[in-house]
């Protein structure tokens, strides 16, 4: 058995198809399916059901999912533990974030950070998903959310409040909401509910009964497109939707308030790239 198989047979497991694990992995789906059938040969069991809707695991494939995932972290903890003692200044470091923090402040760091270590590599992932650092999917992560998983270190790096914002063209054409009704008979652009379910009932603290979701999005920049577009009213980062002069503030009063946190996993605390650019997120927050 090649050990390497295990990597492409959770690949499969994970994505449900060919097409998905080969992009996940950054191989093309000939290999994967070539990689699979040298597994299934190896093992001598057939691990996954090809129906026309994807790779459905047999009970072999969920039986081996388990042991392949404990190879896996036991690979990934070797990589970490060893990238831990490095002290060079010099290597790739993965970032993820989400659009609106890479432009407000991430993007300014990684400036800051090439101009004193350019021999550092920042591959930035840009995504509201949360992204995996005990699978080394990311080593860094700039998030709104606090880990619980105890294998992760994290340092608060501010607090932020968003609002209830409209273009001017829109509100021209619909008229600002009134205090009394709220935000019933507009118009909305919310987040996708795997995003901020929270959305679906309120805004900024403001109910959204009678209002009409005219679009949802998955990312911030797109949220603050379609807001200035005049598609709707959305909730947008105060400190970046004060700053752009076609946009109007709703009911000042109502906020909602969020947290940003830097997170990586404590193995890689001590690697001499991974700490330098941790320092400069932290030195870019404004």
């Amino acid at each position: 058995m090649d050990w390497d198989d295990a990597r492409i047979f959770l690949g499969i497991y994970r994505a449900g198809t060919l097409r998905g694990a080969a992009a996940r992995l950054g191989i093309d789906q000939a290999t994967a399916g070539r990689r699979l059938a040298a597994l299934e040969a190896a093992l001598n069991a057939k691990l996954f059901l090809r129906t026309p809707s994807g790779y459905v695991p047999t009970p072999a494939g969920e039986m081996a999912a388990r042991p392949a995932e404990a190879m896996e972290q036991a690979a990934h903890r070797l990589e970490r533990e060893m990238q831990g003692i490095d002290n060079r200044l010099s290597g790739t470091v993965r970032v993820a974030t989400t659009d609106t923090m890479a432009q407000y402040f991430v993007m300014d760091a990684i400036r800051a950070l090439h101009a004193e270590h350019p021999d550092i590599r920042v591959v930035l992932h840009v995504n509201t998903a949360v992204t995996s650092l005990t699978r080394r999917e990311a080593d860094l992560a700039v998030r709104t959310l606090k880990p619980t998983d105890p294998d992760l270190v994290s340092r608060h790096l501010a607090r932020r409040t968003s609002g209830l914002y409209a273009s001017k063209t829109y509100l021209r054409r619909r008229g600002m909401p009134a205090a009394d009704t709220g935000l019933a008979g507009h118009d909305l652009v919310i987040y996708h509910a795997s995003v901020a379910p929270r959305q679906a009932n309120h805004v900024a603290g403001v109910p959204v009964a009678g209002a009409r979701v005219a679009l949802e999005v998955n990312t911030g920049l797109m949220l603050m497109d379609a807001a200035r577009a005049g598609i709707g009213i959305a909730e947008l980062p105060v400190h970046m939707a004060d700053q752009d002069a076609r946009l109007v503030r709703i009911f000042p009063d109502r906020v909602h308030q969020y947290d940003m946190y830097l997170v990586m996993h404590g193995d890689l605390h001590r690697s001499a790239r991974v700490r330098a650019v941790a320092d400069a997120i932290i030195a870019a927050v404004p």
